[in-house]
């Protein structure tokens, strides 16, 4: 599934679904992702949604709004959100805005020599 501020990419075996934000995360670019990722997330309820930032330029508080909204959305069937490669800004904003005590963030690199993936928190 894909649009102007997203991509995901579901896994049924392991029943999770990662989601790759791009770009502005603003008012306006917020209120269309709430729609999609609920919409999203109501039809799949993966137990895992992962959240991937790499690509988010940057975020105000109603970026902030839309994790915590999608986490909780997720909590109230049982789920689990995780955060993954937030830039250095991002990662500021969310340790500002406390993200860490509720959520898991993770950076996962690419090992280059056989391409398994690697995360550190």
């Amino acid at each position: 599934m894909e649009s102007g501020f997203f991509s995901c990419v579901c896994d049924s075996e392991s029943n999770s679904a990662t989601v790759r934000l791009k770009g502005e995360i603003d008012h306006h670019s917020a209120s269309v992702l709430r729609r999609e990722l609920d919409a999203l997330i109501c039809r799949l309820r993966p137990q895992k949604l992962m959240i991937d930032l790499s690509g988010v330029d940057f975020m105000d508080s109603s970026g902030l709004g839309l994790i915590m909204g999608r986490y909780t959305l997720l909590d109230s069937f049982g789920g689990e959100t995780v955060l993954l490669n937030p830039t250095d800004r991002i990662r500021r904003i969310l340790d500002l805005a406390g993200f860490g005590r509720i959520c898991k963030v993770e950076i996962v690199k690419k090992n280059r020599k056989d391409g398994e993936k690697n995360a550190e928190s």
